[in-house]
């Protein structure tokens, strides 16, 4: 019952994203899952997958997080004892392959904007912690905003990133579904997930199988086709962090944005990490 409430919780949050927005999706995610969602007996440990978008100096939009405020924020996981693991090993743990080591947390970057290539990545190296990247590629070395797919192969050589898919390009599934046929709409979404891996594959020499469900947007039927072309596991955007048995295909992220920082950040993270209780 525990799994199907929070399937639920989740299907209501991705169907009002194309709806309301990322401001109203924040406060909603927020409502509906919790911000760090109680833990629910079993006392196994909790990790929570941080979500970025872009850095800066200061605040552009609702996705910006200050650059300070990200090197303050790994400042603060190293000096109280916390652990920045690969989101593979996030995967296994959620698979009841692995146990992670005290207070792990997982770093995590959407859409490929160039600030993870000018400000995030310097941070990274410092303190030499692992990064997952989603990129959806039709915007390397195309959109002024995108990183070049020279950078991107640059981050890979650092050791320090792993770069999986966010579809091609970044489609509101939702809409899509709206105005095409049924067979034309499993041709799109699965030439969406098809052609980001092998675009990945080929220019970057990845194996390809995580996936960012663009906007947020997930159900049944997207889940089905993941899998069929190959995906392995598959991450949101709720507000809940990862325990053992979760679904792999539907694992929760916490969106950062500019408000996470200082006490408050080092609230979240001292809540979202604490192990379930009995």
């Amino acid at each position: 019952m525990r799994l199907e409430r929070a399937i639920a919780s989740r299907r209501q949050i991705s169907a009002l994203v194309p709806v309301i927005g990322l401001a109203a999706l924040i406060a909603v995610a927020g409502s509906v899952c919790g911000l760090g969602a109680e833990p629910n007996g079993s006392g196994e440990p909790r990790i929570p997958i941080l979500l970025y978008h872009r850095f800066g100096p200061s605040v552009a939009d609702a996705m910006t997080v200050r650059t300070a405020d990200f090197a303050a924020q790994l400042e603060y996981l190293r000096e109280n004892g916390y652990h920045v693991i690969p989101l593979r090993e996030v995967v296994a743990y959620a698979r009841g392959e692995v146990r992670p080591p005290a207070r792990a947390i997982a770093i995590t970057a959407d859409d490929g904007h160039k600030t993870v290539f000018t400000d995030m990545a310097p941070l990274v190296e410092r303190y030499r912690v692992p990064v997952t990247l989603f990129i959806y590629p039709s915007a390397i070395s195309n959109a002024s905003y995108a990183m070049t797919w020279e950078e991107l192969h640059r981050l890979k050589e650092t050791g320090l990133f792993d770069i999986q898919s966010h579809t091609y390009w970044h489609p509101n599934f939702k809409v899509e579904k709206r105005r095409l046929s049924p067979a034309q709409y499993e041709a799109f979404v699965r030439m969406q997930f098809l052609k980001s891996r092998r675009v990945l594959d080929q220019r970057l020499g990845l194996n390809v199988d995580m996936l960012a469900w663009p906007f947020g947007i997930f159900d049944q039927e997207l889940i089905r086709l993941a899998r069929l072309e190959g995906y392995t596991a598959a991450f949101t955007m709720v507000r809940a962090s990862v325990k053992r048995g979760d679904n792999v295909m539907i694992l929760p992220r916490y969106l950062m944005t500019d408000e996470m920082r200082g006490r408050r950040f080092a609230k979240f993270i001292e809540r979202a990490t604490a192990p379930a209780r009995n």
